[in-house]
């Protein structure tokens, strides 16, 4: 970080922490209170068709940036950091470090990393490091206990769960400000 910040004495610097999860239309079921002598029920499929929710947080501020991408892969891992890189207008006024885990798709030599941006793999196999895990049962709770008969509305509903979490910095600021990460 400091030579990062040294070599960009006039941009100001930020570190983010970038994560990917897979949601599908098997339902994620959780327990639920039920009054005593009842079975609360539980609509399950076990259909196998998935979607993947791209999540980066900067834990000091608990501000998020969603991408909802159809797949994992080398180029889905470029679209989303140069949408990430438009959005929070990174470039010669700002860099960003984005911590990434060592998937496949962050560490090929063919990865496209838009100007501006830099970045930081984790130690192999040390997801607890990741603030970004730390995302996802928060995301899951919009979805939990539902079935969706299509991609396309679980989407939809983890679209407007994405839109509450925006709104939730006090609450995601506090899951992921690590007192060992830069700045918190």
């Amino acid at each position: 970080m400091g030579r990062l910040r040294a070599a960009y004495r006039r941009s100001r610097v930020e570190v983010w922490g970038h994560d990917q999860a897979r949601r599908g239309l098997k339902p994620i079921v959780r327990k639920v209170w039920a009054r005593r002598g009842q079975r609360p029920l539980a609509v399950s499929t076990h259909r196998y068709e998935w979607t993947y929710a791209y999540g980066f947080v900067p834990p000091k501020s608990g501000k998020t940036h969603w991408l909802l991408m159809p797949e994992v892969s080398t180029e889905a891992m470029g679209l989303a950091l140069a949408a990430f890189a438009r959005a929070e207008r990174v470039g010669k006024r700002k860099q960003v470090v984005v911590v990434v885990d060592r998937a496949a798709w962050h560490t090929t030599p063919q990865f496209p990393v838009p100007r501006g941006i830099h970045l930081l793999p984790l130690p192999a196999a040390t997801p607890e490091l990741q603030p970004a895990e730390r995302l996802w049962p928060l995301l899951n709770e919009g979805i939990a206990n539902r079935s969706f008969p299509t991609l396309g509305i679980l989407e939809r509903a983890l679209a407007r769960r994405c839109r509450q979490l925006i709104e939730q910095r006090a609450l995601i600021r506090n899951l992921t400000c690590y007192h060992w990460w830069p700045d918190c």
